[in-house]
């Protein structure tokens, strides 16, 4: 069947497709419809069904006589050490967990906070905790001590999994310290911890509250897969909430089984037995569903990667990688490619490496540019599928369905909407936008399977953020337009639209221009403040490595770019050169905190931020152009 067939057979009987797509997971106890829309326009999926997520991820391999196959590769080229996992070595290691976590009363619907680095333990703690039915809470290990407490205080768990430490190339992120400051604030106390000791910083653990790994799991039961309502939270992922208290982003265990393993042949074309890689972390939606759950739940072995896209050691890292486990889709930020592109210009370490196993790249998390895409194209020879998502989507929204049609791929567009997902382009009054008008990104409910059906304890704060602004309609945050094909183009966060003089225009169009300039290695454009016409676009440009031209000659040509790209209606003639971006951990821009300081406002330190000595470097480069006083 072709895309358009597939689309088409979803949307005139949707109830059909997801129980088709329900065939394919192992239920206790089956669906016997896929929506249940009685509490509208709050929707859920499988919700009678009965199911477990660690089985279905893990003991149904073994049962199946694959218990001998790899279920996560471990590689770490920051210590050195790497290790691989079967299923069977993963059963076991689960129930264990599982059995230790309920023989200290951890029971069904409890929540656990896991707070880890990138190690095959930290999905080992997931699993067990779905093993069981305990929701857990993973929150990026190294978070900041007052961010940990305001999740413990949210989720109110009964214990926390860490590791003592994390590791980042130059330096060892002691993680205890952080946990023990954390319960310190935290108005709730979880009854105990289970610490992951580390030889690079072993913790010192409290008598009675913590409890070491190994020592946890002596001589406790095994703990079998508990039968689960197939409405029942899997987990809670915190997302950052424009109030500064985070968001629980909440995910049915039925649905998201449904949905991941749908996606992972129809949209990344693998069969059981792939490698699958997702360079990412586990405190991320990316790593929960595409690191954890969606491979695992396919058969597919997962890479759990410690290591950076650059100087761990360089910037072939990822090419070797590939060729080690046979890599066939692969999967991580634009920004990781920018970073590699800019160390690596002439792509002189991917020649170094086989990368005949790999079929197609996917990007996401972030626009993906052209110029980004063209260089990865000419490099590795195998499509580069920009596509797009969300933490509360929890898969892909917009994709080139590669498992069903390769679809002609068009630069800057994430291709087309998924099956199950109706995107629309709205103005501002709710009514449908016309081809190539830009506006505000919207999906008509209800949203599918694996989607969030509310906010963790917060559904009032779920309909405001959500449902109020577009009834009928899941707002995205997002602003793009689509074009005459149906292709969607993601230009930008609604709030990243600036107004000059009266014309709405995209920073995502502008950044787009830029990286088309040949030693520009990536940009940022901000709105700041003007008098005269509301907002005036400011750009941020980081050079390629060797560069050594003047920087005044580079930024000149890159306003008669603009100029000649968008037109004078950019107003485009402020722009600085710097040596970084401001990005949070994940590598996101903060483009939000930019404008703060451009426009010396007060702003909170981002709490994903993975440098904050860099927002200083900005505030440098903006004072002699007359902002951030």
């Amino acid at each position: 069947m072709t895309y358009q067939q597939v689309y088409d057979a979803w949307k005139n009987d949707p109830e059909k497709h997801w129980m088709d797509a329900a065939g394919h997971i192992d239920w206790v106890s089956p669906p016997t419809k896929a929506l249940f829309d009685e509490n509208a326009p709050l929707f859920e999926w499988f919700k009678d069904a009965e199911v477990n997520a660690c089985y279905n991820a893990v003991d149904r391999h073994v049962n199946a006589g694959r218990g001998d196959q790899v279920a996560i590769y471990y590689d770490s080229p920051i210590t050195g050490r790497k290790s691989q996992t079967t299923y069977a070595e993963l059963q076991t290691a689960t129930a264990k967990l599982g059995g230790a976590l309920q023989a200290k009363g951890v029971k069904a619907g409890d929540r656990v906070i896991i707070y880890m680095p990138m190690v095959a333990e930290a999905l080992v703690a997931m699993l067990a905790c779905a093993r069981i039915g305990a929701v857990h809470s993973v929150v990026f290990g190294g978070f900041a001590a007052a961010e940990l407490a305001t999740r413990i205080d949210d989720a109110t768990p009964k214990a926390v999994i860490a590791g003592s430490c994390g590791i980042e190339p130059g330096r060892v992120v002691a993680y205890k310290p952080l946990l023990d400051d954390a319960i310190e604030i935290a108005a709730h106390k979880p009854e105990f911890t289970v610490i992951l000791q580390r030889e690079e910083a072993p913790a010192d653990l409290i008598d009675g509250r913590d409890f070491e790994w190994n020592d946890f799991q002596t001589d406790t039961p095994l703990a079998d897969c508990v039968a689960l309502r197939g409405d029942h939270p899997a987990y809670i992922l915190y997302t950052s909430g424009t109030t500064g208290q985070p968001k629980g982003v909440l995910r049915p265990t039925a649905g998201h089984l449904v949905a991941l393993n749908w996606t992972m042949k129809n949209l990344y074309n693998v069969e059981a037995g792939d490698v699958f890689w997702a360079a990412s972390d586990v405190g991320w939606i990316v790593g929960h569903s595409y690191i954890c759950y969606a491979p695992l739940i396919h058969g597919n072995p997962t890479i759990v990667f410690e290591g950076k896209p650059i100087g761990t050691p360089d910037a072939g890292t990822f090419w070797r990688v590939i060729e080690e486990y046979n890599v066939r889709a692969f999967f991580t930020a634009p920004t990781a490619f920018r970073a590699i592109k800019r160390e690596d210009p002439t792509g002189a370490f991917v020649k170094k490496y086989d990368l005949s196993s790999l079929r197609a790249l996917y990007l996401a998390g972030e626009r993906a540019d052209p110029d980004t895409i063209t260089w990865a194209q000419d490099q590795l020879g195998v499509p580069v599928i920009d596509h797009w998502w969300q933490t509360e989507l929890g898969s892909p929204a917009l994709c080139n369905p590669v498992g069903i049609e390769l679809l002609p791929v068009k630069l800057g567009s994430p291709s087309v909407a998924v099956p199950g997902f109706d995107i629309r382009i709205l103005d501002e009054d709710g009514t449908e936008m016309r081809a190539g008008e830009l506006g505000a990104v919207a999906i008509k409910l209800p949203l599918p399977p694996g989607t969030l059906p509310t906010l963790w304890n917060a559904e009032d704060r779920y309909r405001k953020s959500y449902l109020e602004t577009f009834p009928g309609y899941y707002e995205t945050g997002d602003a793009g337009y689509v074009d005459d094909d149906g292709y969607l183009y993601i230009m930008a966060r609604t709030d990243d639209v600036i107004n000059v003089a009266g014309h709405r225009l995209s920073t995502g169009a502008m950044e787009e221009v830029l990286a088309d300039h040949p030693d520009i290695a990536e940009c940022a454009v901000i709105g700041v403040s003007d008098t005269l016409k509301g907002q005036l676009p400011l750009g941020f440009l980081c050079l390629n490595a060797g560069c050594d031209r003047e920087e005044n000659e580079i930024i000149a040509e890159c306003v008669k770019l603009m100029r000649d790209k968008i037109g004078p209606v950019a107003a485009f003639k402020l722009a600085t050169i710097v040596e970084r971006l401001p990005k949070t951990r994940s590598g996101k821009i903060l483009r939000g905190t930019m404008v703060s300081i451009a426009d010396g406002k007060d702003y909170k330190m981002p709490a994903t931020i993975d440098d904050p000595a860099i927002l200083d470097e900005i505030k440098k480069a903006l004072k002699p152009m007359g902002y951030a006083q």
